[in-house]
Formats: structure tokens, sequence, C-alpha cells
């Protein structure tokens, strides 16, 4: 009975796992067709590579979505590094529970939600300072900081519980300044968190769509609107290209970010 069960599990994740990556599976092989059929292999070919990119638009799609992620891990780990440390050292239990729970918000909440919501308050603060096209590169990057924060800040928390601040404060009595016993002491040990949060916010801008869609203008276009906007019309394998070029990017960053939480939990289980 136990083989059984073992047996119907295996081909059971199996499914699962058809069911999620054959799309992406028959998206890169049609990347490599030598036609511009989306049904039918004829032959293998790089044409549709190099044509993505000589896609000017595309390419403008590309490097606009590599700003914004890019600038959005950069000030999101910042300012989730300094709120973990802060919510972590709250004495008040009751204000620390509470703002436990606002940062678990945008996690729980639908992304067609936060993006309404983001685009009516957008478009209210463009009312009271009259100004019309407030939708743009400024909007989206405040918008893709709002729902990547949590991210950063819920993988540092746990790194500074695991965190001796015996050492640090050793370093204090050893005649080290707070702000340099902080960067010598506290970062070194909860570096883990912040490369693990720090990759999630990259990956979550990189290729979010929905609350992209509601909170940007005509004159920044990410990525993923870019395709959408190609679905409305023929879409040729220069497209599955791009795409299968994001889901690598996106894949290596994920595998890059699991070995250094490994490397970080092997550390950790050295010193017990």
């Amino acid at each position: 009975m136990t083989n059984k069960s073992s047996s119907f599990s295996k081909f059971y994740m199996l499914l699962i796992f058809i069911f999620l990556y054959a799309p992406i599976i028959v998206m890169t092989a049609f990347s490599f067709n030598a036609s511009s059929s989306t049904y039918q292999m004829n032959g293998l070919s790089l044409h549709w590579w190099s044509r993505m990119f000589t896609d000017n638009a595309a390419m403008e799609a590309l490097k606009n979505t590599l700003i914004l992620a890019v600038a959005t891990t950069i000030i999101s780990t910042f300012l989730g590094v300094l709120a973990a440390v802060g919510l972590f050292h709250q004495k008040n239990k009751l204000y620390k529970s509470a703002m436990m729970s606002v940062t678990n918000i945008p996690l729980m909440n639908p992304e067609i939600v936060t993006g309404i919501s983001m685009m009516l308050l957008f478009v209210f603060a463009g009312t009271l300072v009259k100004k019309s096209e407030v939708l743009g590169f400024s909007t989206l990057l405040i918008a893709h900081i709002t729902f990547c924060l949590p991210y950063v800040i819920l993988n540092i928390i746990p790194k500074l519980r695991q965190l001796d601040f015996n050492i640090y404060e050793a370093a204090l009595d050893l005649g080290c300044k707070p702000l340099k016993a902080f960067f010598k002491v506290v970062i070194p040990e909860i570096m883990s968190g912040i490369i693990t949060g720090a990759v999630m916010s990259f990956t979550l801008s990189l290729d979010d769509f929905i609350i992209s869609y509601f909170t940007n203008g005509p004159s920044f276009q990410t990525l993923p609107i870019y395709i959408f906007s190609l679905t409305k019309k023929r879409v040729k394998p220069d497209m599955f290209a791009l795409s299968t070029l994001m889901f690598v990017v996106i894949l290596i960053l994920l595998v890059l970010m699991n070995i250094a939480q490994s490397r970080a939990d092997k550390k950790e289980e050295s010193r017990i």
C-alpha cells in the first residue's frame, strides 16, 4: 500500500511539472524554429534570436525593464534593511505586531487590487498637484518598491533572530562606533537574507505585469507590457526568444539564490 501511494505521488508530481513547464519548453523550442510558424517546426535556426536584438521597440522595453528592476532592487533592499532592523529592535509588541501585519498585506493582497488602488492613488495625487501626465517611471518605481519591500523585510528578520548580538555589544565595548560595528558585525551575518531579498525583488520586478499595467504611462513601457501589446496581433517567434531569455535569466537568479541560501544554512549548522 505504501509503495502504491509513493508511486502515485511521484506520478502526480510528474503531471504537475509537465503541466507547469510544458508551455515553456514548447515556447523555447519554437524560438529556434526556422520558419514563422507557431504550430509547426520547420527546422532549427537562430534567425529569430538575431532578429530579437534588432527590434528597437523590444530592446527599448527590455532596457526600461532592467533599469526599473535594478532601481527597485537597490531602493527596496536599502529600505528593507533599515525597516527590518527597526522592527526587530522595536520594544512595543503591539506596534511591532501591527507593522508586521501591514508588511504582509502586499503579499496576500491580489495584484489586481494593488494595481488598481495604486493607480487611483497616483491619479488623485496628480490632480492635487495639477499634473495630468502623472503615470510613468516614477509611479512604476513606487509601485514596484511597495510590493518588493515586504519580501526583503521578511527575508532579513529571520537572520536577525539568529544573530548573537553579544558580538555586536563586544565590538562596541572594544571601541568600535555603532555604525561601523553595524557594517562590520551585523551586515555580514545577515548578508544571505539581504541577497535573497534583493534577488527576489529583482525577479519580481522583472516579470511583473498586472501592477505595472495599471501604474505605467505612455512614456515608459516595460517588457511584459510590450509583449502583452503584441498579443493583440499575431505573435512572431522573436517574442518567443525574448520570453525565453527572460525565463533563463530569472531561472539563473533563482538557482543562485538557492545556492546562497543553502550555503548560509550550512554555515549556521556548522556553528551549532
